[in-house]
């Protein structure tokens, strides 16, 4: 058959960054070279032995082989648990939590549940992909938010056309921010609840990153904010924090219609979240937290090895103040975000991601992952200066 037809929506989507730099990797690595690996945010951090052994245990349990059609009272009760001791935010077990197969799948479709073709989204530029491809699926236009430097990368939402504002229903924000690694003040989130409510438009925000925060600084939750319930929803995912990316663990917290939608259109799309996944969860959220310390200290050990060592050898980087990425600017010999990315995995073989991958602003910047530890990400640094990529000399 020479003349299939597929749908139209596909076309909004190219072949991904993603998809390109694993496939110069597999060529590479192919031929016998090295490739140090900075451009995909996947945790090399593993969990603490008491969630792998919670897991365990309920995978060896045949009766947990069952669909999960929804989610455990017990999962439910070990989240409202955890949003009310960690931060400090009282949640309805049944009408204010939904679980997601990892904050992606929810990302990727709750704007089905929001939007009709053609409806206006808001969206951060630069972002994490999926933040507008999500609404795209649904058959959305996008209105791009700029995060700038010279505004510490928060949004100004007064910077949104009054008719834009008016025909929006869904905008995602997320600090703090992958990929620019920023954290809003109080000011932003109670600007952004009164924007929402005088343009009825549903806030998702996502929060993934609340517990990778350095320097003895401390991030709380969206839903903390008087009013936040009344306008949206917010993200929260197991990955980072407790080392669970692979197990698909995430979280919609808050506005209870928001949630019910959610429920029901995941109610038609999958069949819940493997009963043993749930129960590395509830483990994760209740267990010992001492977890989570080490693994922020983790990061920010890396951080500082990172940007302090780019930094020696002439790149300059800034320390985060959160995350598990650098958001770093290009060297000014170098034209475009994607051109200097081959040239670095060419040459000195290490692997980040262009900024123009997350938006149009986020041109003339490259984002890298803290996915290395401390002895790889020396070896990282030489090869990058071993390589000349960061003197103009060395340009090709």
């Amino acid at each position: 058959m020479n003349n299939m037809e597929f749908a139209k929506r596909m076309d909004r989507f190219g072949e991904g960054i993603f998809s390109k730099l694993a496939e110069i990797k597999k060529e590479k690595t192919a031929k016998g070279e090295e490739v140090i690996d900075l451009s995909i945010g996947a945790p090399n951090i593993p969990p603490a032995p008491h969630i792998m052994e919670a897991l365990c245990r309920a995978a060896a349990e045949p009766s947990n082989y069952v669909y999960a059609i929804s989610d455990r009272k017990e999962l439910l009760e070990a989240v409202r648990g955890w949003y009310n001791i960690r931060y400090g935010v009282e949640l309805d077990s049944e009408t204010e939590i939904c679980s997601l197969l990892g904050s992606q799948e929810g990302l990727a479709h709750i704007a089905l549940s929001i939007v009709d073709e053609g409806d206006v989204v808001l969206v951060p530029d630069p972002c994490y992909p999926v933040f507008g491809d999500g609404p795209q699926i649904a058959g959305a236009r996008l209105h791009y938010m700029p995060q700038r430097k010279e505004n510490g990368y928060i949004i100004r939402l007064d910077e949104i056309p009054e008719d834009v504002a008016r025909k929006a229903k869904l905008m995602v924000v997320s600090y703090p921010n992958n990929p620019t690694t920023a954290m809003a003040p109080d000011s932003f989130y109670e600007e952004l609840i009164d924007f929402a409510r005088k343009y009825d438009i549903i806030v998702l925000h996502d929060n993934a990153y609340s517990d990778l925060v350095f320097d003895g600084r401390e991030c709380g939750s969206f839903l903390r904010f008087p009013g936040a319930k009344e306008i949206g929803v917010e993200f929260n995912s197991l990955s980072k924090t407790y080392g669970l990316a692979g197990a698909r663990i995430g979280f919609c917290l808050g506005n209870s219609q928001v949630v019910s939608r959610l429920k029901l259109l995941k109610s038609n799309m999958d069949y819940g979240m493997f009963l043993p996944v749930q129960a590395a969860a509830i483990a994760a959220v209740t267990g010992d937290q001492s977890c989570v310390q080490a693994t922020r200290q983790a990061y920010e050990t890396r951080r500082n090895i990172m940007c302090d060592g780019f930094t020696s050898i002439g790149w300059k980087m800034e320390r985060p103040v959160a995350t598990m990425f650098v958001w770093a600017a290009i060297p000014e010999h170098y034209t475009t975000s994607e051109a200097f990315v081959m040239e670095l995995v060419e040459r000195a073989g290490v692997m980040v991601t262009p900024g123009s991958a997350f938006g149009p602003s986020g041109e003339g910047y490259v984002r890298l992952a803290l996915v290395q530890d401390e002895k790889m990400l020396n070896k990282t640094i030489r090869a990058v200066r071993e390589s000349g990529v960061l003197l103009e000399e060395g340009k090709r």
